[in-house]
């Protein structure tokens, strides 16, 4: 078990921040420069691609991992070993439910940001079918094709037609974060169904405005009525904390209730 990867500025209550894809934290240095100044930023790097690691392989990923390397960190930063506010991004939103069921006490509040736990919809097989779909088409006919695929499947609507098809190489695969997740992090996270009895009081779901009549809007807020915890539409869309990075942190302050709060 290696030493987990993390970045920490900033100063005051701990926030650990989760990003997705393969959990590169690229494009979220603009949010987390305006959260530092109200938290201790600590970002998890469950990979360590931005670490020195990025080429080297990779293998499948779990759920779990990702969590119990999120306590870990959470162990060695001071303030961290208490409780945590925790923001997580799509499949490191996945990450961050899984530590809240696994360790709420390691958890002040978490918002989890359009994590695509599709199992637990009403037709959530079908859609982690799709999910599956997404990974064939990346092993068959490579990134671009996979992509076009998989923003298919976000937002309900049926793929184009197939694209030429480009295999990527493993020296190609291991170099690039967007491969790396369609290869090893995609299947086995869409996989995940969160436990359904984590403490709601400290879960906020949370989606873009612009994801609304996408699939990852319909889940969370499909996953906050089933739990009873609550909802908080944010600005932008999937990637709304890089597009938007400082409307990104208010509306987090406000969906922690720290909007008053020095």
């Amino acid at each position: 078990m290696t030493d987990p990867h993390y970045d920490v500025r900033g100063g005051g209550p701990v926030l650990l921040v989760i990003p997705g894809g393969a959990g590169h934290p690229m494009g979220l240095d603009g949010m987390t420069e305006v959260l530092a100044e109200r938290f201790t930023v600590v970002t998890y790097d469950p990979l360590g691609l931005a670490h020195g690691r990025l080429g080297l392989p990779v293998v499948e990923q779990r759920v779990q991992e990702w969590s119990e390397g999120a306590c870990r960190v959470l162990d060695t930063v001071p303030g961290g070993e208490e409780s945590a506010y925790v923001l997580g991004f799509s499949s490191g939103g996945i990450a961050a439910l899984d530590l809240l069921a696994r360790h709420p006490e390691r958890v002040r509040h978490l918002v989890a940001h359009e994590p695509p736990v599709v199992g637990v919809l009403p037709d959530g097989a079908r859609q982690q079918a799709r999910f599956r779909e997404v990974y064939d088409t990346y092993r068959a006919a490579g990134l671009r094709a996979a992509g076009a695929r998989l923003a298919a499947v976000l937002e309900e609507r049926e793929p184009e037609a197939d694209q030429e098809p480009r295999p990527v190489s493993r020296a190609e695969e291991s170099s690039s974060p967007l491969a790396l997740f369609l290869a090893h992090v995609l299947r086995p996270f869409s996989s995940y169904v969160p436990e359904l009895d984590a403490p709601a009081a400290r879960l906020t779901l949370a989606a873009g405005a612009d994801s609304r009549g996408q699939l990852l809007y319909r889940t969370a807020t499909f996953l906050a009525e089933r739990t009873g915890a609550g909802f908080a539409e944010f600005p932008g869309g999937h990637l709304g904390a890089a597009e938007h990075p400082r409307a990104f942190a208010d509306r987090l302050l406000a969906a922690l209730d720290l909007s008053g709060r020095r």
